[in-house]
């Protein structure tokens, strides 16, 4: 996911010729795996273009707190502390996977009712993603930056001092705005404070935390959960926190627009408000935690809500969301039929420390370190993914590839309580591997034909479009494991449950397929570096 969005936000800060874009698929095109950590997706936001000037004039007049820390450049110590607040939501977001059927016996909750603690915070980086951008435009890049740091640190500090279920999945929403403005809006500043030659070196120091966090996550939080308590994954963010204000305080310049966009504010109350009923609704409407009709009440408002922007963004000139992007045949199967594979995913990190923990009765530790293989997988795949690119192009990698992928989701559900923990380990690690693929090549086709002075709208509303179907993808897992347990006469969560969920959700997954039909052979031939290929279709 990260690296798509590094393509966006380059692009958007000076344009990209053929070549360019060659050579940055070439670099830094490879993705770690974006589900299994399902706030990877924090760093999906539009860069800010840079203004006039503003890079290299910042490079030259350096004011003298720069120079305390002389041995270290600007274009590493800006991403250094923006790679610092990755890392920490990065680990926040997988430790918390592994301690939720912890946090649902404290709480006194089925386990499968904790998809709303995961689906707030990803409904909340959706709905405030759009606004970013203009946020670091209107206020300053340091000051929305430290800020959302500071928001963060005080909702996960809520998380952990929660005494009931509703004050924890507020906590998170809450949280999920800090997540909307903190990596991303740092990303802006990275782009505004680093000279253009270096500017490629620079966002590559936030692949460290993006690899790393997916892998130290899950093991981190079961060994918390095990051996303290869950409620410190939550503390654990104060002292990166208050590091992370310090420095960026100190080291980091506070660029800013001088002429800023209006906000739609209309069109982000409609979307904003519309998206958030809407999921909420969708996700209780199968639970007790509200009356029935408060959940079709939620639903039929959201709808409304979320029609009336689509009108309303007919009549925009800059709208906040521009759909017209989804003409782009690339861009619209990238994003509405990769959304499809993430709705089939989407609960995998949900889903898994439950089977392994309340089905197979492992210990959170032990889930940990054995749900940590899919990120080494996606970690691994890095290395192959240009070559697999270069050598088939991307039609028939993101057709085929979706099977596999699919399937190995359609496998978990074979797993047993007598399975060796070595083959179920090989597996994960290898449905890792065949998950990164498809999201790189998914999220790299949706920048294939976007002008350049589109990339950012393109982010914007891919990135959201990207947080919404993981969160769809949390409350289908849930909703289809609670229908195999209804079906099959249980009264509570079983091992055998979760074979025919995990079945449902490799058919999802492998129905994304079929947008892949609609590329043209040579599709995004420049970004795999296939020399001679055909162009691709430009509209559906």
């Amino acid at each position: 996911m990260l690296w798509s969005n590094v393509i966006g936000s380059i692009a958007a800060a000076f344009p990209l010729d053929t070549w360019r874009k060659r050579n940055l698929v070439s670099n830094i095109l490879p993705s770690p795996e974006e589900t299994d950590d399902l706030s990877a997706l924090a760093g999906s936001l539009p860069a800010a273009k840079d203004p006039a000037g503003l890079a290299s004039q910042a490079a030259t007049n350096q004011p003298s707190r720069w120079q305390f820390w002389s041995g270290i450049r600007r274009s590493r110590l800006v991403p250094m502390i923006v790679a610092c607040a990755l890392f920490m939501e990065l680990v926040d977001s997988t430790v918390i996977s592994t301690a939720l059927p912890m946090i649902a016996h404290d709480f006194g909750k089925d386990p499968i009712l904790l998809k709303l603690g995961l689906a707030a915070y990803l409904v909340s980086l959706a709905v405030f993603i759009p606004i970013s951008g203009w946020m670091a435009d209107r206020f300053g890049g340091r000051a929305v930056f430290s800020s959302a740091i500071a928001m963060f640190m005080v909702s996960s500090m809520l998380c952990g001092l929660s005494r009931s279920f509703e004050f924890f999945v507020a906590a998170r929403f809450m949280q999920g705005i800090g997540g909307a403005m903190m990596v991303p809006v740092g990303r802006i500043v990275i782009v505004r404070s680093v000279e253009r030659e270096e500017l490629v070196t620079a966002l590559n120091y936030l692949t460290i935390p993006a690899l790393l966090g997916p892998v130290f996550g899950p093991p981190l939080g079961g060994f918390i959960t095990t051996y303290l308590n869950w409620r410190w994954i939550f503390f654990i963010n104060v002292p990166i926190s208050i590091l992370g204000i310090f420095l960026a305080l100190h080291f980091m310049e506070n660029m800013r627009e001088k002429e800023v966009v209006p906000l739609d504010v209309v069109g982000f109350v409609l979307s904003a408000g519309g998206l958030s009923l809407l999921m909420f609704g969708l996700t209780t409407i199968n639970e007790s935690l509200v009356p029935r009709t408060i959940s079709l009440g939620c639903i039929i408002i959201g709808a409304v809500a979320t029609a009336g922007y689509l009108r309303h963004a007919q009549t925009r000139t800059a709208p906040l969301l521009d759909l017209n992007l989804f003409k782009i045949n690339t861009f619209s199967v990238g994003v509405g039929g990769g959304s499809l594979f993430r709705i089939g995913i989407g609960s995998i990190s949900f889903l898994l420390p439950l089977m392994f923990q309340v089905g197979f009765g492992l210990n959170p530790l032990q889930s940990g370190l054995l749900t940590c293989a899919s990120a080494l997988g996606a970690m691994f795949m890095k290395t192959a993914i240009k070559m697999v690119l270069r050598a088939f192009g991307f039609r028939p990698v993101i057709l085929v590839n979706a099977f596999f992928a699919s399937a190995t989701i359609a496998a978990f559900g074979l797993f047993t309580a007598q399975t060796a923990h070595t083959v179920i380990f090989v597996v994960l690690l290898i449905g890792g591997c065949f998950r990164s693929l498809q999201f790189t090549a998914l999220n790299a086709i949706a920048y294939a034909d976007i002008p350049d002075n589109d990339v950012s709208q393109a982010t914007s509303l891919w990135a959201m479009v990207q947080q919404l179907s993981l969160g769809m993808g949390v409350t289908t897992g849930a909703f289809c494991l609670s229908a195999a347990s209804f079906l099959q006469g249980h009264t509570h969560i079983v091992t055998g449950d979760f074979a025919p969920t995990f079945a449902v959700l490799g058919v999802i997954a492998a129905t994304s397929a079929y947008s892949a039909y609609t590329l043209a052979p040579g599709a995004g031939a420049e970004l795999a570096g296939r020399a001679g290929a055909s162009g691709s279709l430009k509209a559906h």
